[in-house]
């Protein structure tokens, strides 16, 4: 971005069209290599019977909610920083306990996963 534009009568570092152009390869370099792992892992069956996409799916997910249960017990716990009785009380509305604890159990099942995950990556050979 540093050769888009130079002071008047200044040579840019490098040429910005052959830059354009190097651009132009590794986008196309880095499509095909996206498609070949995307058709790989929609055709690997794990031992589960599942293909790598799926686990994909079900890693993203589980992030998904172990975040949204971790971030529901950070809310709802409670610290009361009241200095007089007429200032509001506030309770919690579920059990923080059980959602840090739904967290841990969503962040134990991620971490296996995707160890499961990382393994298949290394004994996969990619397809063309």
């Amino acid at each position: 971005m540093l050769n888009a534009k130079v002071q008047a009568g200044d040579n840019p570092a490098e040429d910005p069209n052959q830059l354009i152009k190097e651009f132009e390869e590794l986008s196309n370099e880095l499509t095909s290599l996206v498609q070949r792992i995307n058709r790989t892992n929609s055709n690997v069956i794990t031992k589960d019977g599942r293909t790598i996409s799926d686990d994909l799916a079900t890693r993203d997910i589980l992030a998904l909610k172990r975040s949204a249960y971790r971030s529901l017990a950070e809310k709802a716990t409670i610290t009361q920083d009241r200095y007089s009785n007429s200032e509001i009380k506030f309770e919690s509305t579920v059990n923080v306990a059980k959602m840090q604890k739904q967290a841990d159990l969503l962040a134990k099942e991620y971490r296996e996963l995707d160890t499961k995950i990382q393994e298949l990556n290394w004994l996969t050979e990619l397809l063309e």
